[in-house]
């Protein structure tokens, strides 16, 4: 109830003004239409009625810019405006006064912009173009009251009458020369009328025989134009055949246009979209096996990377363990490298013995017959010869081991030795031992 009782509402034909402690730092605020809540003690409220006021101004003895005075009866219609420039300033300066004496304010104010507005204007001006008057009296009576918060609704000037008679005076001459001038248009259109006369009776039989004279002429130039006509229907019949005609060829050639572009398209749809289609999924799929060839390729490229890195490494690794082989070996030896290499030689001729094995093992002979014709050009017998040669065809243990760069232990015998005490040996046992193969 309290609540309810502290909140005011605003009628639409007044102006709510809150004052006391107000926001903003304002001496009072204005509501139109809507409510608000009035704190108790703080602040009050009251209201500014907005309906109009009638102001009846006598305006007398107005002062003229031709230094005539003029009375100058009007009728003013005001209100309080509702804009929130107005309402404040309503708010403030006419919140405690009646309506009578904001009439009578609002009438002293524009009783003085009125005798300013005369004294800007003439008699002829003011008389005459009522319109500028009253554009003039708004433009500096609305200023004023826009001061106190109220704005111009109407605007009636009655009568405008001066104390000189020179207004009256004007009318009698106005009316003088009006009366004067129409005695002379009066004189002037008897005038025109009889001249009138005559010069229409002349007119007339001028136009008469002219019009006789036209209406032959007319006669004949209506048979040309018949004729006109006719040949003008003619050549627009045959014009409107011949368009009918290209019409006609126009319509079947767009038909015969349209059944082309309509096989067009079927075909296109039959045909040339199914083989775009199929060449997409080609092109597709050739992509994709492009793709999938790359991918093997470089996967195979890994691949076989990765086992020549591990053959490197394993080669590698066989190497050093080799040359940590042949390092140790070299050290067995005294740190000898020749006698190292003899070492290895040696490990391997019994496999280069096997070799050579293999090398006659498959020779089948079956008998050698040698005739032996006595003693050779060197003193050996032809039979002596030939086992040498035979022997000879072997390549020998020692030169083997020469070719290689490794001399034999001297356990093994010497090839120099050996084939001098070969030379040495005499010709008798030669042929001996040719006997011997011989039988």
């Amino acid at each position: 109830m309290f609540l309810a009782s502290c909140y005011k509402r605003c009628p639409s034909n007044k102006i709510l003004a809150v004052f006391g402690k107000v926001s903003g730092g304002k001496s009072v605020k204005c509501y139109h239409g809507g409510g608000a809540f009035i704190l108790p003690l703080i602040q009050d409220y009251t209201y500014l009625d907005l309906t109009p006021m009638t102001l009846h101004i006598p305006l007398k003895s107005a002062l003229s810019q031709q230094n005539i005075r003029i009375n100058v009866p009007s009728t003013f219609t005001v209100a309080i405006d509702t804009t929130p420039e107005a309402m404040n300033n309503a708010s403030v300066r006419l919140l405690t006064l009646s309506r009578e004496q904001i009439e009578m304010m609002a009438i002293e104010m524009i009783i003085g912009q009125l005798r300013l507005t005369v004294a800007s204007l003439r008699i002829e001006e003011i008389n005459q173009d009522r319109e500028r008057f009253l554009l003039e009296c708004r433009k500096h009576i609305e200023l004023e009251l826009k001061k106190i918060g109220l704005m111009l609704l109407n605007v009636n000037i009655t009568d405008i009458t001066d104390e000189s008679g020179y207004i009256e005076s004007i009318g009698r001459k106005s009316i003088s020369t009006a009366l004067n001038q129409a005695k002379v248009d009066v004189a002037n259109q008897e005038k025109t009328g009889e001249s009138g006369k005559a010069a229409a009776e002349k007119e007339r039989r001028i136009q008469v025989a002219t019009y006789n004279a036209d209406a032959v002429q007319g006669e004949n130039e209506a048979k040309a134009k018949i004729a006109n006509v006719n040949a003008q229907l003619l050549e627009q019949e045959a014009d409107a055949a011949r368009r009918g005609q290209i019409a006609q060829q126009n319509s079947y050639a767009e038909i015969n246009k349209a059944k082309s572009l309509a096989e067009l398209q079927r075909l296109e749809a039959e045909e040339i979209v199914p083989k775009e289609i199929e060449k997409r999924k080609i092109e597709i799929a050739a992509a994709a096996d492009a793709s999938k060839q790359r991918l093997e390729a470089e996967g195979k490229a890994a691949a076989i990377l990765s086992i020549k890195e591990a053959e490197a490494e394993g080669t590698r690794k066989v190497l050093a363990a080799k040359a940590e082989g042949y390092k140790l070996l070299v050290q067995a030896c005294a740190n000898n490298s020749q006698d190292a290499a003899t070492m290895l030689m040696i490990e391997k001729l019994e496999e280069i013995a096997k070799l050579q094995a293999e090398a006659i093992k498959n020779i089948k002979i079956d008998k050698i017959t040698v005739w032996d014709s006595g003693n050779s050009s060197n003193g050996n017998s032809s039979t002596a010869n030939f086992v040498s040669s035979m022997v000879k065809a072997l390549p020998p243990l020692h030169e083997i081991a020469a070719m290689t760069g490794v001399n034999l232990p001297n356990y093994l015998g010497d090839l120099q030795k050996h084939n001098a005490a070969t030379t040495a040996v005499p010709a008798s046992e030669e042929n001996n031992k040719s006997s011997k193969i011989s039988k």
